[in-house]
């Protein structure tokens, strides 16, 4: 049964509601909108007169201020079917993806693949993002997991330099670094990358569009009208309709806001600087921080690491924090523990001061915060069409990845949930198969690996030693603290720490983690055991390969210590989860 809303406005507007679909008809001169407007759903400035409602249909008013403090209502209406999507309505794609990181490109591809008509729009190239600049690839590949770890490469050399001594090398003269030459081979290799992710989109059908997108879309017909509708995408004024919208636009570096913190450089820059820095401070203890001053330290910049708390990597298995932060020290990493920026100045040389609760430090070239990520939802229109957020901005999600708007999902970094390349990809293949195979798949967070690519570098899979006697109970430690076979001839202090936590009842190993060279490989490989529930009569049955460190996994017999603990709660999967990925 239709019921109708008279509307009284100018332009004239009609509107005929069903609880299925709705049908907008404006009498309005063609000149005035866009060809590409094909059912939308309008909000204007227009009267209400009358409504009436039926089955599956909302009404939202929305009021701002016109010109001499006039109030005008805003009127939106959206009807949907059972499944949330409009059957009756023709659209240009069944999939409209916005942000082609990993999760996007994923998604994309797996719903192309599975007869999906689909589109993904990305904002132009470029080393450092910004509201304007993007590209094909996102965070990881752009400006994340692959620069830094070119970088880390790049930074390891020295350290093997003062290596090779032991065994017989010499050199004439010190080697020297070119900081320009690592910088242009590194950008080119970003260039052929986004190049490859936009030609696996092209060969999977993808339709590729270049701008910024957002949900809905505003025109000008004399004064603002607005079109809040969970099916449409504005691409730089350019309208695009979509059975379904997936956000995938990632997360940004986030700077505190204090005095001087325009002096301040982010993970972006960092990767992306004219010259290496001379003195460097980094404010932060988790793995960005780790990882930028392990690379800075490499390249032979005097590097100061500030913490608010105690101890670095929060979350983290409380040994590995431990000795990480100890051979980070040993190699001229200085940590400031327990002090949080107040208030950066820039001196007259050029040169900048970090002041913190506990004093002010001097001569910094440079200043960087790693102090988190927030996720990238501003000015995408999700307010306005009733997607949940929280107080960070990140999307709230179902263990399907759809938000409160049926029509729109949402993957990767801005749904906060565990911020990994691999796990934004885990996520974007099972929206794919959910949506376009009809075959409901949650992604699964149990077990997930992480690395920290400091140097030492840090691997690991499932439960901490602490969230394991929280969860379980009686927990059986096994670690093992050696020099590596390497250290041996080169004098240098080296030393790799490797641990696995045990259930006392089951036999089932919990967790695993290493820090030393070579960890976050060695670690993938034993995360297929972890993650099948092998127990440590499986790892004590394993022949190890000699001689490895990573024999160790499967030669420590006698626990370094046993835990017994009163019978935890049952049920703390978040918390596993969320353990297993370092956070």
């Amino acid at each position: 049964m239709a019921s109708s809303l008279s509307l009284s406005a100018a332009p004239k507007l009609t509107t005929t509601f069903s609880s299925s679909s709705i049908t907008l008809h404006a009498l309005l001169f063609s000149k005035n909108l866009p060809p590409s407007l094909s059912n939308p759903v309008l909000c204007l400035p227009l009267n209400l007169t009358s409504a009436s409602r039926t089955h599956r249909r909302s009404i939202s008013l929305y009021h701002h201020h016109h010109h001499h403090h006039r109030r005008r209502g805003f009127v939106t209406a959206s009807a949907e079917s059972e499944n949330g999507v409009d059957t009756a309505r023709k659209y240009d794609f069944d999939l409209f993806t916005i942000g082609a990181g990993s999760g996007g490109v994923r998604a994309s591809r797996f719903a192309a693949n599975f007869g999906a008509s689909v589109a993904v729009c990305e904002l132009p190239f470029a080393t450092i993002s910004s509201e304007t600049t993007g590209g094909v690839g996102g965070t990881c590949v752009l400006r994340g997991c692959v620069p830094k770890k070119l970088l880390v490469y790049a930074s390891k050399y020295s350290h093997e330099f003062e290596e090779s001594h032991g065994f017989g090398w010499s050199y004439e003269s010190e080697p020297k670094h070119d900081w320009s030459t690592l910088m242009a081979n590194k950008n080119a290799e970003l260039q052929r990358l986004t190049g490859i992710y936009k030609n696996v989109l092209k060969n999977s059908g993808v339709t590729l569009i270049e701008g910024r997108g957002k949900v809905g879309q505003s025109i000008l017909f004399g004064r603002l009208y607005k079109i809040v509708d969970p099916h449409t995408v504005d691409v730089d004024g350019k309208i695009y309709s979509a059975r379904n919208i997936l956000i995938s636009v990632g997360g940004r570096p986030f700077i505190p806001e204090i005095p001087g913190s325009e002096f301040a450089i982010d993970s972006d820059a960092a990767l992306d600087l004219p010259s290496k820095p001379e003195k460097i401070a980094i404010v932060g203890g988790g793995y960005i921080a780790l990882e930028f001053a392990g690379i800075f330290n490499g390249l032979n910049s005097e590097v100061h690491v500030f913490i608010r708390q105690k101890k670095v990597l929060r979350g983290f298995d409380e040994e590995v924090r431990d000795f990480v932060a100890e051979q980070m020290s040993v190699r001229g990493i200085e940590f400031h523990t327990e002090e949080s920026p107040q208030a950066i100045t820039k001196s007259a040389d050029g040169t900048l001061s970090l002041k913190t609760n506990k004093g002010t430090s001097e001569g910094f070239s440079h200043v960087m915060f790693a102090t988190g990520r927030r996720p990238n939802t501003k000015n995408l229109g999700l307010e306005a069409v009733g997607v949940k957020m929280n107080k960070n901005g990140a999307i709230e999600v179902d263990e399907y990845s759809r938000t409160s708007v049926p029509s729109i999902c949402a993957v990767g970094d801005v749904t906060d949930r565990l911020n990994l390349t691999p796990v934004a990809l885990m996520e974007g293949g099972a929206l794919a198969k959910t949506l376009f195979q009809n075959v409901p798949t949650k992604p699964d967070y149990r077990a997930v690996p992480s690395a920290v690519f400091s140097q030492p570098p840090i691997g690991q899979v499932g439960l901490s030693e602490e969230h394991a006697v929280e969860q379980y109970g009686d927990i059986d430690i096994f670690t093992a603290n050696f020099r590596p076979l390497k250290a041996t001839l080169s004098g240098l202090p080296d030393r790799v720490f490797m641990k696995l936590v045990v259930c006392a009842k089951t036999n089932k190993v919990l967790g695993l983690h290493m820090c030393g060279e070579d960890s976050p490989e060695i670690v993938q490989g034993f995360a297929v055991a972890v993650k099948a529930g092998l127990t440590k009569a499986d790892f004590d049955a394993t022949v190890g390969i000699h001689p490895t460190a990573s024999e160790e996994f499967v030669t420590m017999r006698t626990p370094t210590r046993k835990i017994r603990k009163s019978p935890p709660s049952e049920g703390k999967t978040d918390s596993e989860a969320k353990s297993a990925a370092g956070v």
